[in-house]
């Protein structure tokens, strides 16, 4: 560096404040904020008004001792030349001895410290309500940006659908085609400047909440008694923040359907369906099989339609069919696995714990070498994106790392998240894997029983763009453990945690739109979950602690409202 070399600082002597001589600095007055040496103690300050009564320490005290709210020195608003005593919890309000007198005698009277605690309690539970407002409005904002970028894909999509369906009807319809796009660029541009307006309303909120909330920590970490109970009283009588009304629904961009080549039906522009902000997740049991596991630690679907289940280090990996009420089992296999994802050849990926993933031919059986190889560290889980990219985390404790790696098909990397830009690990130990049309990454990373885990949300540039640990109620007293994570059709992404047995339903941006207890369906022990090609969810299970026999239990779950 270009300054390698210690900076000498001169030290300038500081004098007593009161005689300003040069004698030994011995103590501090924290009511004055003045330096005195022995003799200004002694016989100077001790002659101050109330000198008594003020708080003077050593100056090798200096920096133990927290600033104080004064309660002693709280002049009287009504009473020249006392001072307040009491705090008169009817009237709200500071009162000297005189007031007491003429007018608080039968009043609810308190020492002025509980009266300060009482308003500071006071204080806090609206700075709470403040940051749970906040809190929820995030997500409701992350749901009406994805619904605007939805709104824009779909106007893209049925703008050319318009465009295609115009050319088999030629010059001669031009002008009604021109009628159909203004249509459609009029229902657009209603659709999202409605939900621009509310989603406009709403950041207004935010940055109010805000600024009240800080205004409120200033407030609290005063020491100026006087200042606290003035600007209370000013914060009690005006401030308040509240999520502004947004509408529940919207109405939609319309939709374009083709008719035959004649006037009449060449088209017509209508209404889709209505969005909403607030989702309602249903889940519901269609299916509940029974398996001959002890446990379904991984689960991936197939391409064709069939499912990869494996117990983990128990060695027990099925290629099974859900078909009707029945698991048929189509495969069986000794392998002990440590993360798996099925390919677009049917074949199946499978972390053994070797640097190199290994590939598991379905039609031949033999489990070979991939191109996918993390060098010096261990697989922990894997994911394969829609373009085909394969996602693996990987954990070494002996190097004491931890990464994701990001490689393309020929098994080259393509991107590697390690450390942050403080060069300080992201990653405690990758358990789970998956990705969102947006490009996001999200990895669900905890080490051991005792930690508490967290989701991470990367960006394509490499960057931390969201974390999630949970929510405050429910994952209070339980740290969440995100034992798996998947993306839905719609592009969230659900989170199983595993000390709870809840599912954290996030937006594809990290955040929280809703919770759902797998106990309520009596789904018990959850351990793993994907979905299949048609859309459903399907968890697997653990079997009862008590249980000698092997009967793990996979449910098939119907889901909507995300």
């Amino acid at each position: 560096m270009a300054y390698s070399q210690s900076i000498q600082i001169s030290q300038v002597p500081v004098s007593c404040g009161l005689c300003e001589a040069e004698r030994p600095i011995k103590w501090k007055c924290l009511d004055c904020s003045l330096l005195m040496c022995y003799y200004c103690k002694e016989k100077v300050h001790s002659k101050f008004k109330n000198a008594q009564d003020h708080k003077i320490i050593d100056t090798k005290e200096i920096g133990l001792h927290c600033d104080v709210l004064d309660f002693k020195n709280i002049k009287c608003n009504e009473h020249d030349g006392q001072n307040c005593c009491l705090f008169c919890k009817t009237c709200d309000n500071l009162i000297c001895p005189t007031c007491v007198s003429k007018f608080h005698k039968k009043h609810d009277l308190i020492e002025i410290r509980e009266g300060y605690d009482m308003k500071k309690d006071k204080l806090k539970k609206k700075q709470a309500n403040i940051q749970k407002e906040k809190f929820n409005m995030v997500p409701k904002i992350d749901q009406m940006n994805k619904l605007i970028t939805s709104e824009k894909s779909k106007f893209t999509k049925v703008s050319q659908d318009i465009l295609t369906h115009e050319k088999t009807v030629r010059d001669a319809v031009n002008n009604y085609f021109k009628g159909l796009r203004n249509a459609l660029e009029q229902g657009h541009k209603t659709a999202v400047k409605s939900i621009e307006f509310d989603r406009n309303a709403m950041s207004i909120s935010m940055k109010l909440a805000e600024d009240e909330d800080n205004e409120f920590r200033e407030i609290i970490q005063t020491t100026d008694a006087t200042k606290f109970f003035s600007d209370v009283r000013l914060t009690e009588k005006f401030m308040t923040v509240q999520a502004p009304h947004i509408q529940s629904s919207y109405i939609s961009t319309p939709i374009f359907i083709p008719g035959e080549i004649t006037w009449s039906y060449v088209g017509v522009i209508q209404r889709d369906q209505v969005l909403s902000v607030n989702p309602n997740v249903v889940l519901h049991i269609n299916k509940q099989f029974q398996t001959k596991l002890g446990k379904i630690i991984h689960l991936s679907p197939s391409p064709d339609s069939s499912l990869w289940i494996s117990s983990g280090n128990d060695e027990d990996l099925q290629k099974v069919k859900l078909q009707g009420n029945k698991l048929r089992v189509m495969s069986n296999f000794s392998i002990k696995v440590y993360g798996m994802a099925a390919l677009q050849s049917n074949d199946i990926l499978l972390s053994t714990k070797e640097s190199r993933l290994k590939q598991l031919n379905i039609v031949t059986g033999n489990l070979t070498d991939s191109v996918y190889d993390l060098k010096h560290l261990s697989p922990t889980c894997i994911h394969i994106t829609t373009c085909n990219e394969a996602i693996v985390g990987g954990n070494d404790d002996i190097l004491g790392r931890s990464a994701v790696f990001v490689m393309n098909e020929k098994g080259d990397y393509e991107n590697v998240y390690e450390n942050d830009q403080h060069d300080q690990p992201i990653f405690n130990y990758p358990r789970c894997i998956t990705s969102t049309i947006n490009g996001n990454i999200h990895v669900a990373d905890f080490k051991t029983n005792n930690d508490r885990g967290i989701v991470l949300v990367l960006g394509q540039g490499g960057d931390i763009i969201n974390t999630y640990t949970g929510h405050p109620d429910v994952n209070k007293d339980r740290p969440m453990q995100p034992i798996r994570i998947v993306t839905t059709p719609r592009d969230n992404v659900i989170v199983m945690d595993l000390k709870t047995c809840y599912l954290h339903i996030l937006t594809n941006a990290g955040r929280l739109i809703t919770l759902f207890n797998t106990k309520d369906l009596e789904i018990e022990h959850p351990l793993s979950l994907a979905f299949t090609s048609t859309g459903q969810l399907v968890i697997g299970c653990t079997k009862h602690i008590s249980s000698t026999t092997k009967e793990a239990k996979l449910y098939e779950v119907g889901i909507s409202g995300c």
